[in-house]
């Protein structure tokens, strides 16, 4: 079983000019294949060659890497001898993405907003995500803003009315992220496999346990 010395460390070797923060960090992951980067490796990155300003929403940028161009990612959530803030790009074999998305008409997305308060609208169970764009996200980071989502996952329902607000929310960027990797977008299924990456280490305990009895192991401890 493939542990963290079977990785070495990653390295910022020289410069990244590409226009975009993602391309940048696509650029370096693929540079970095099989090895393990660190944050600070990938905001030195982010940030604007030109400028030499910081990224605020470079984690979403590397969300999308995962979501949006199929790259297999891998962090503390997937492999336990990652530290918090460690990634390791494996293959660049990518997965297949989604289609092109439609999207609600500027009235329809007014709508929304009005209904919404300018919030966040991620129910999980419950709990309400609720924050306004353009504050700061005190887990992700960076600056909320808020973007359409089809409130039926696009894998389930593409063809989403642009013209009707009850199909759609207005969801911040760490939500859209979360919620797209939910669902498998070539199936249309709940993407168990990263609901259960995403609990917390004692959920993650539960359903191991959960499997075990399930299977007839006996969990090791």
């Amino acid at each position: 079983m493939a542990g963290r010395n079977d990785y070495p460390m990653g390295s910022v070797g020289k410069t990244y000019s590409q226009k975009s923060i993602q391309k940048r960090l696509e650029a370096f992951f693929i540079d970095n294949v099989g090895k393990i980067v660190t944050n600070e490796m990938l905001i030195q990155v982010a940030r604007d060659p030109i400028t030499g300003k910081d990224p605020e929403n470079w984690h979403q940028r590397l969300s999308e890497l995962r979501t949006d161009s199929g790259y297999t990612i891998l962090s503390k959530r997937d492999r336990s001898y990652l530290a918090v803030g460690e990634y390791i790009l494996i293959s660049t074999q990518r997965r297949e993405s989604a289609g092109k998305r439609v999207l609600p008409t500027k009235d329809t997305w007014q709508a929304v907003l009005g209904r919404a308060k300018n919030c966040c609208e991620w129910n999980d169970s419950g709990e309400l995500c609720l924050l306004k764009d353009g504050e700061k996200d005190p887990i992700g980071g960076g600056t909320v803003k808020l973007t359409p989502d089809h409130v039926d996952p696009h894998s389930l329902n593409p063809n989403a009315d642009p013209s009707d607000p009850t199909q759609w929310q207005a969801l911040c960027g760490r939500h859209q992220v979360m919620k797209k990797n939910y669902w498998n977008s070539a199936t249309g299924k709940v993407n168990t496999q990263a609901i259960i990456q995403a609990a917390p280490h004692d959920e993650k305990v539960l359903a191991y346990h959960l499997l075990c009895e399930y299977f007839g192991y006996e969990p090791q401890k």
